[in-house]
């Protein structure tokens, strides 16, 4: 009986939670939720924000962790957060040091920017990485569209999607929110700010919209490079004045809820996308999305339903979107309404853990 009621035991790679980013985003729900009653869970973070010294000592020291932990510990399954570029080479030891105790290993790969990743990579690149993905018992992806793009390098037998997900608002208390927020015409960008989220053409969509409604106001949230957000203010400064445009930085928690809460639509003009935490964190508060039709984000946003999508650098269809939404506010309403109901319908927290479990349950042995 007292075997039967065991906890199994998974070993979770994951960032430290401050870092900025989606991944950590998704991560960080994980602490104190229902994984850590149906698992023993143990957790190492392998990745800080800072200077390239300071990843290399965190990476470093998890590197030490895990290896202790595959002895004390004793996973039975180890799940590793990973991405493309830097983060690709990072996962390879935890990877490698749990095969050889032969323990299950599945990645969540959050990674984006699969064409510099992969497909124009050096033939030599291209075969170590399907050698490194074929080693893990499963990839989880996180939609449909990132299952058919992973399929050049891994099984679809190994693959499994796992949306992100969001934890939605009151429905009453975002009702009550609408007609305020229209009013107040504030368009939100929460993200990294720089050339694959679309921080280069902030100045030309936001001046194609301030053109013909002067009563929009733009939030640009987040952080990049200096040297990005320095020439991205600069492009926005010379066609909208200042009040009509901050840049508040990255936010987190009470103002991250406080500009949620306030602002109408959510803008997202990315390059490159798996399934955006920021989109659904917007859909969460019932905001309209104006976004791009890469990666999962056509899964997200229905056109003309709960938002607006173009293909990416399209200044003049991001624009429009939003215009259209700010122009007419039984529109707005009814798609801020579609936007929240997605949200609570299909991308909850509990139907993304099922998955996981599902997940889990399938490799370990």
């Amino acid at each position: 009986m007292e075997k039967s009621n065991r906890k199994p035991r998974v070993c979770m790679i994951v960032q430290q939670p401050d870092v900025m980013g989606g991944i950590a985003a998704v991560t960080n729900g994980y602490y104190g939720s229902e994984i850590e009653n149906r698992y023993e869970l143990c957790y190492v973070q392998s990745y800080c924000d800072g200077s390239k010294f300071k990843k290399a000592v965190k990476a470093l020291k998890a590197f030490a962790q895990f290896h202790k932990e595959l002895r004390a510990f004793k996973p039975e399954l180890v799940h590793i957060h990973s991405s493309f570029g830097p983060s690709f080479y990072r996962m390879q030891p935890f990877l490698y040091m749990a095969k050889r105790r032969n323990i299950p290993v599945v990645d969540h790969c959050h990674g984006a920017d699969f064409n510099t990743f992969y497909v124009n990579a050096s033939d030599k690149k291209k075969k170590r990485i399907r050698k490194v993905y074929n080693d893990f018992d499963k990839v989880i992806v996180l939609s449909d569209e990132w299952k058919a793009t992973m399929s050049a390098i891994v099984p679809e037998d190994k693959l499994a999607v796992i949306e992100n997900y969001c934890k939605p608002q009151d429905e009453d208390f975002v009702k009550d929110l609408f007609s305020k927020r229209f009013e107040k015409k504030q368009v939100l960008f929460l993200g990294e700010i720089g050339k694959r989220k679309g921080g280069y053409d902030f100045a030309g969509i936001i001046d194609e919209t301030i053109k013909e409604n002067g009563d929009v106001s733009f939030a640009l949230c987040g952080n990049g490079a200096e040297s990005d957000v320095n020439e991205i203010k600069e492009a926005v400064y010379k066609v909208a004045p200042k009040e009509k445009v901050h840049f508040p930085g990255w936010v987190r928690d009470g103002d991250k809820d406080n500009y949620l809460k306030e602002s109408a639509v959510f803008m997202l003009p990315s390059y490159d996308e798996g399934l955006p935490m920021s989109i659904l964190d917007a859909m969460a508060y019932g905001l309209p999305i104006v976004s791009t039709n890469v990666g999962g984000i056509p899964q997200l946003v229905t056109e003309g339903k709960s938002g607006y999508i173009c293909d990416p650098g399209d200044v003049k269809g991001i624009a429009g979107g939003i215009k259209k939404l700010l122009s007419d506010k039984e529109k707005y309403i009814d798609t801020s309404m579609e936007s929240y109901k997605v949200a609570q319908e299909r991308y909850s927290f509990s139907a993304h853990l099922k998955k996981l479990f599902d997940v889990y349950d399938s490799v370990i042995k």
